[in-house]
């Protein structure tokens, strides 16, 4: 019993650690009268044609996205759809506070004892002198998948989530990860 219950109590700790995932969905949408689905790709103006700065992601972003539409029964098509996708990713650049205890040096004072007639040593340990605070640079990416009527030229269904990044640059792993907690969120 005491060994379900600290389960319990650890499974809940790492759900309380997890990295939240946001979703909006239109009041009148019905997810479930979507069955085919095309992407999109999303420019600032119709005459822009520079190199879009997260290309880099698409590829990772459409099979991830791709996974968990095929879970909900959905099928790519560009033939008419009833759905559809597109993506953003947003990088930024911010520093984080951290903080490390200090101690002091333990340190060794001999003292004479003239009962024994010898030096004995006194050990004083390291004591918490309190924390060096310091900023860290990190780069944190924003994933939102969005989900557009044709039909109404409307936006249906918009999931969103933050991650700290381990590199400079999103990882296939991290972009699953993300689009996991994206479409974990939408109870279906």
């Amino acid at each position: 019993m005491k060994r379900l219950i600290g389960i319990t109590a650890f499974c809940s700790l790492l759900a309380t650690c997890s990295v939240p995932a946001y979703v909006e969905k239109s009041d009148d949408a019905d997810l479930d009268a979507y069955k085919t689905y095309s992407w999109v790709e999303t420019r600032g103006s119709e005459t822009d044609a520079s190199a879009r700065s997260i290309a880099y992601a698409d590829i990772s972003i459409h099979n991830a996205v791709n996974r968990e539409l095929q879970r909900w029964g959905w099928v790519e098509t560009n033939d008419n759809p009833s759905a559809l996708i597109t993506y953003d990713v947003l990088v930024e650049r911010s520093a984080e506070q951290r903080q490390d205890p200090v101690y002091t040096q333990p340190f060794v004072r001999y003292y004479y004892n003239s009962r024994r007639q010898r030096w004995t040593p006194f050990y004083f340990p390291s004591q918490f002198a309190g924390y060096d605070t310091y900023s860290v640079p990190v780069n944190e990416a924003t994933i939102t998948i969005t989900v557009i009527d044709p039909d109404k030229d409307k936006r249906v269904w918009q999931g969103w989530t933050s991650e700290q990044l381990a590199g400079s640059r999103l990882t296939e792993d991290e972009v699953a990860r993300s689009v996991r907690r994206i479409f974990k969120q939408e109870k279906r």
